[in-house]
């Protein structure tokens, strides 16, 4: 997530020259075409193009709409799972009299996070990390889940059996969930919970079942395929027949201009269809890094600084005074 007032246009820039570039290339070529070898035919109408603008314009905005709003859904769900373990935290050393058991609750929690989040971290086909232009964007920030195993994560919260099991499941934060309804089950069959203090437990699991499905879902359903592939063939033809439909445009305007520029109009193209062009790419580029909120990128939910916040808050209710730090943005940017 970008902390910041707002992207630099410099960063912005770097980050999107790769298309700049290619774009600069479709420029030039028809207008070279069209003003020194002379080939008029080239140019094309500019209505039809005006319409194929159009209609590409609707299809971004379309797409960075849905992109939005799958960012916010994961921004939701992991702040529900913020405050629910907040609450965990508490019903676990309220309703019980045993500080062993409340301290096996609490951390065995903070592991179900930590696989959590190590799942959503992990590598999807459809996802973007692994582009040029992405991969040299992370040497400004940290993804946590890079900086460590998952297991050497886990072994701070789970004993050395509980770890050595969960580490062979395929679904790590389920299992250990599970782990947690069978402690509660003991401590109800045992009498040290009433029924309503079991209910209250299995209620809250429930929840944090409910949210790491939702979290689990958008993490494996992408942005439709089938819509995703029209808005990038679209944004092509549209940059790559702009420049076409705009030398007959300017090469009217020579019959208005005197001096040096007259009858050099049409170099304008240049500029002004890299400048267009660029506005829809870049769109589409901003739009697929919003797309997966928990791939790594620079503008994803900051899902390992919400599981830091959680472990600090939960490790306060125990009592314990040895905190690990707050998470600090680096360049503006904390994951």
């Amino acid at each position: 997530m970008y902390t910041g007032k707002s992207y630099k246009l410099l960063e912005f820039i770097v980050w999107t020259r790769k298309s700049i570039y290619l774009l600069i290339i479709m420029s030039i070529i028809p207008t070279v075409l069209y003003q020194i070898f002379e080939l008029k035919w080239l140019g094309i109408s500019w209505t039809v193009v005006a319409l194929l603008g159009t209609a590409t314009a609707f299809i971004v905005g379309f797409k960075n709409t849905q992109t939005y709003n799958r960012t916010l859904e994961a921004q939701q769900t992991w702040t529900s799972i913020l405050n629910t373990s907040r609450s965990w935290g508490i019903m676990s050393r309220d309703f019980l009299n045993a500080p062993d058991k409340t301290r096996l609750l609490v951390y065995r929690h903070i592991a179900w996070l930590t696989a959590l989040r190590y799942e959503m971290r992990s590598f999807r086909v459809w996802e973007t990390t692994r582009r040029k232009h992405n991969t040299e964007y992370q040497q400004y920030y940290i993804i946590p889940e890079n900086e460590s195993s998952l297991d050497q994560e886990l072994s701070k919260f789970l004993s050395s059996a509980e770890l050595e099991y969960i580490l062979k499941t395929k679904n790590k934060a389920t299992q250990i969930m599970a782990l947690q309804s069978k402690t509660l089950k003991e401590l109800y069959d045992a009498q040290e919970i009433v029924v309503l203090q079991f209910v209250d437990f299995q209620r809250t699991i429930k929840d944090f079942f409910t949210q790491q499905g939702r979290s689990e879902q958008l993490k494996d359903s992408p942005y439709p395929r089938q819509y995703a592939i029209i808005n990038t063939l679209l944004v092509h033809l549209f940059c790559l027949l702009l420049p076409f439909g705009l030398l007959k445009e300017f090469d009217k305007l020579n019959e208005s201009i005197g001096g040096i520029m007259h009858g050099n109009m049409v170099w304008f193209v240049i500029p002004f269809s890299v400048i267009i062009s660029w506005m829809y790419t870049s769109l589409g580029q901003v739009g697929e890094s919003t797309e997966n909120p928990y791939e790594g990128n620079a503008n994803d939910v900051p899902i390992s600084k919400i599981c830091k916040l959680i472990e600090i808050d939960l490790k306060e209710i125990l009592g314990e005074i040895n905190l690990p730090e707050i998470p600090q943005p680096q360049h503006n940017i904390i994951l």
